[in-house]
């Protein structure tokens, strides 16, 4: 698992703040519906088999040799 050393904001607490607010104010409920193509896309996807680790290596390989 990947450990990501924690940012400036995120220890101020200005993320959260932030984050906060958009769902004080709705906007997800916004970008919910705008997101609605491209999640159920990605679903698909991950339905299909495309982001397993076999056709993670295809993929690497195919750009690996183009």
């Amino acid at each position: 698992m990947r450990y990501r050393k924690p940012s400036l904001k995120g220890l101020l607490g200005v993320t959260k703040a932030k984050r906060r607010l958009k769902k004080d104010l709705g906007i997800y409920e916004v970008t919910k519906v705008t997101n609605a193509p491209a999640n159920a896309k990605r679903r698909l996807k991950r339905a299909v088999g495309y982001e397993s680790e076999p056709m993670k290596l295809t993929r690497f390989l195919r750009r690996l040799f183009k």
